[in-house]
């Protein structure tokens, strides 16, 4: 296919009054959510949709006091001056001339993730089939129709506030359900053992990337060890990122404490998820086509994991439209079954009385035409052609983005 327009949108969805929520030792306020919607197209006039994992908080690991925008106008600039013009052969050819640009490391793998993901939508759409099928071929593998997904949501609440959300979750029919904690040593182990009394089917995961975040007085070494001891005496599924990344060091040591470890959505290529998985020291490994270069890139972490005792599960944390880009890997890759499903509020997929949403993020659901379809906390990966989705072009004009970090820490001094 020959390549002529490359373009990306960045957008800014407000959350109004901004939100506050207090974890121990500060609090987070909670501004806007970003995202940058990509679009690829070729000569014949077919279009290629991506969502871009690049937010205004991430950008900065790459562009010094810039934000998403100019991920946007990175896309439009060095990845549209390499692709335009070019006829791609193959998927990784992209890959090949972006990587030839000498953009910073995660930059470049972020944009790659994006052009990746839109030259599927549009092998999709040239063939009738929907990705799932196209992955399939490749992994040799059925398509299955429907996916066990786990709810994300749960950030710095009191314990009875989580326990609360945890069991609309748990109505809800949802595999698992994964909150942050944070909220001090002793009131995080209270919060696990209320969930452990209140859930019935749902499994409980924890997301602890708030405890590296603080300072080491506060969640110091035995600290971690012992709350990760507390959450394996209690069933907790797997307790998720407890230590800085590239702590490779402090996963291992607290690998055997009795709750499985998840980790890898902070690794900034497909290599890096290899070598976290190397490690030994994680059960679950969180890639994501939109940060993991794409399904290409993912496919390299899948295909380590097969036969061993690790297992991969995409890290999704946005739109409808990034759920579905990860759902069709979902679908199609061997041994993987989970899809994560961030909750947030007015969720017009979810049909009950009370809203577990974690905050407003209205563009979550706005950037696609569609409704999605979530029964009994599963999801129905769409079979049209492509993504299987359309997505809503109005949010160009409706979502204009706005500077500044969607997410702010706020330390007490």
């Amino acid at each position: 296919m020959r390549i002529t327009d490359v373009r990306g949108y960045a957008l800014s969805s407000p959350i109004v009054p901004p939100q506050s929520r207090s974890f121990y030792g500060g609090h987070r306020r909670l501004l806007k959510r970003d995202v940058v919607l990509v679009t690829v197209e070729t000569a014949d006039g077919e279009i290629g949709f991506a969502p871009a994992g690049a937010s205004s908080s991430a950008m900065r690991e790459y562009f010094e006091g810039d934000s998403q925008t100019t991920f946007a106008d990175l896309v439009e600039a060095e990845v549209a001056n390499v692709l335009e013009g070019e006829t791609l052969e193959d998927v990784e050819d992209a890959h090949e001339l972006i990587d030839a640009t000498g953009l910073p490391e995660r930059v470049r793998h972020e944009a790659t993730s994006a052009i990746d993901v839109a030259l599927y939508d549009l092998r999709g759409k040239r063939a009738g089939a929907p990705i799932c099928e196209l992955l399939c071929a490749e992994y040799d593998t059925e398509p299955d129709d429907t996916l066990a997904m786990y709810a994300s949501a749960g950030m710095y609440m009191e314990p009875e506030g989580y326990a609360k959300q945890a069991q609309i979750v748990d109505d809800l029919d949802f595999f698992g359900y994964k909150y942050r904690p944070g909220i001090g040593p002793q009131e995080d182990r209270r919060t696990i053992e209320l969930l452990a009394e209140t859930v019935d089917q749902t499994e409980v995961m924890i997301d602890a990337h708030t405890w590296w975040k603080l300072d080491d007085d506060v969640y110091n070494v035995s600290t971690r060890e012992d709350i990760v001891t507390h959450a394996g005496e209690h069933d907790v599924f797997w307790v998720e990122e407890p230590v800085s990344p590239d702590d490779y060091e402090g996963y291992l040591n607290l690998a055997d404490r009795g709750v499985a470890l998840a980790g890898g959505e902070s690794e900034p290529s497909p290599t890096g998820l290899v070598e976290l998985a190397e490690t030994g020291g994680i059960k679950f490994l969180q890639g994501d086509v939109r940060h993991h270069r794409g399904y290409t890139g993912c496919s390299k972490a899948i295909t380590y994991c097969l036969g061993r005792e690790v297992e991969f599960v995409p890290h999704n944390f946005g739109t409808w439209l990034g759920l579905i880009a990860n759902a069709h890997l979902v679908a199609a890759a061997p041994e993987v079954r989970l899809l994560e499903y961030p909750i947030f509020e007015n969720d017009p997929a979810l049909n009950h009385p009370e809203d577990p949403g974690m905050y407003p993020f209205d563009l979550a659901f706005d950037i696609i035409q569609e409704t999605i379809e979530v029964k009994n906390g599963t999801l129905s990966v769409p079979e049209g052609p492509g993504l299987g989705i359309t997505v809503n072009l109005d949010v160009i004009d409706e979502y204009p983005p706005t500077d500044g970090a969607w997410t702010e820490f706020i330390y007490d001094e």
